[in-house]
């Protein structure tokens, strides 16, 4: 993430990965702050063994295209709504990449969808994932039968 002030939005796509069992790291990276940083992290992240960054940025979020530029693996934006703008800002600067620098972007403050897209893109690859994305399926199919019978005990 761009600054430690989004881990209030980030913490969900922690949160999931944790709950898929999916190891992962934490850190800060900013695209401003911090280049030489950012452009180690990027270049030296698939060595290290990840297989897909997920970055959170407010305002400029220039986090997540700069991590693309510098290497292969798949990228996910996450805008972070800061005071200004409500995030309007943030999601534009992730989404309007120049052809040839992919970031698969999520919605405002969408770190959850985000941590479940990097699950669903190692589940290609691996069987027992799969298996567990479509059980979290499963799941958030059976609570909205539950708010619909809910719903209609109301009625």
């Amino acid at each position: 993430m761009g600054s430690d002030s989004d881990w209030r939005v980030m913490s969900d796509a922690s949160q999931l990965l944790t709950d898929f069992g999916v190891p992962h790291e934490v850190e800060v990276v900013s695209a401003h702050r911090t280049p030489d940083k950012l452009m180690r992290y990027g270049r030296e992240a698939r060595g290290r063994g990840m297989k897909a960054i997920i970055a959170g940025a407010g305002g400029a979020a220039h986090l997540p295209g700069m991590l693309a530029s510098v290497t292969a693996l798949p990228v996910i934006g996450v805008p972070v709504q800061l005071a200004t703008l409500d995030g309007l800002d943030s999601l534009l600067s992730i989404v309007q990449m120049p052809a040839g620098i992919p970031v698969a972007t999520v919605s405002i403050n969408g770190a959850k969808n985000a941590g479940l897209l990097a699950v669903r893109i190692l589940a290609a690859s691996d069987s027992a994932l799969a298996a567990q994305v479509e059980d979290y399926a499963r799941t958030l199919e059976a609570q909205v039968d539950e708010k619909n019978r809910r719903l209609k005990e109301n009625l």
